[in-house]
């Protein structure tokens, strides 16, 4: 069975991608920090793993693009996770809530829910670790906010579905793994690269890819951890660099940056994609 890794508890948003990928039957396994996630995959006690790279909300996780850097890794897929964010308690407690706890992020993008309910945000370190310290000791007036499948494995009650302030939030994930994909439709290519210290350097870069009408989707800076003041981009683009057209600006690409790395061409995500397991409790209803 194929082993697929995660970052957090059981029930984060990071594992529930990874059962709307893979189903409801893939053998994850909880790894507490990305670096421990990707040392799974380099010494092959894991095949893939799943792995957040930017929020539509909150914007890019910098510590998966330093480790996408840093590693031998591939992306071999893409997930378009909708993030749909409930108030979960102990069963029977609903009505007794007065304090919420969960990750700041998940707070922040509640904060009108907890405003207009007069209800106590308490940081907690993970949104499924807050469930999960819930259900290990429970306390009649507080409520988490985490996952429906948070709520599925810990044994809480919904109290109330999607509290979110913005209804459209999705995460993006990659599935990152040892090799490459084959050439499929509807692929995207995301590549690392630093440019010459001149004026022109980036556009001339990006140029490559313009010249040949190939759409650029995403264009993130970080910085150098070596070169103080100086930054890598990643980019994302579409198309398989085995296609004529992105084969040949990525070589133009080569030519001009100062460094390129290819992280992998794979399957795009298809938008919107409904969470599985809101139908699921939906339907339960």
């Amino acid at each position: 069975m194929t082993v697929i890794t995660f970052q957090g508890e059981h029930g984060s948003f990071s594992e529930q991608a990874g059962h709307q990928q893979f189903g409801a039957g893939a053998h994850t396994v909880s790894c507490k920090t990305f670096e421990e996630l990707f040392s799974s995959l380099d010494d092959d006690r894991a095949a893939l793993g799943v792995v957040p790279v930017e929020n539509s909300a909150a914007g890019s996780i910098n510590k998966a693009s330093d480790l996408l850097l840093n590693h031998d890794l591939r992306i071999q897929g893409e997930i378009m996770l909708r993030v749909q964010l409930n108030l979960l308690t102990v069963p029977g407690n609903g009505g007794k809530i007065k304090q919420v706890r969960s990750h700041p992020q998940a707070l922040s993008q509640c904060e009108g829910f907890l405003n207009r309910n007069c209800l106590e945000a308490v940081p907690w370190y993970n949104t499924a670790g807050s469930a999960k310290d819930l259900t290990a000791c429970p306390e009649p007036n507080v409520g988490v906010i985490a996952s429906y499948l948070a709520a599925e494995i810990y044994g809480l009650e919904i109290v109330q579905r999607n509290i979110e302030d913005m209804s459209y939030n999705y995460t993006r994930f990659v599935v990152i793994g040892k090799g490459e994909t084959g050439q499929t439709q509807n692929a995207k290519t995301s590549i690392v690269f630093t440019t010459p210290h001149n004026p022109d350097g980036l556009s001339t870069c990006i140029r490559e890819f313009a010249d040949r009408k190939i759409k650029l989707l995403r264009l993130v800076s970080r910085p150098r951890r070596d070169y103080p003041w100086q930054y890598v981009f990643y980019m994302d683009v579409e198309g398989h660099w085995r296609e004529p057209d992105c084969g040949a600006a990525i070589l133009g690409l080569v030519n001009h940056a100062a460094f390129v790395k290819m992280l992998g061409s794979y399957p795009a995500a298809v938008q919107p994609i409904e969470d599985r397991y809101a139908q699921k409790v939906m339907l339960q209803d």
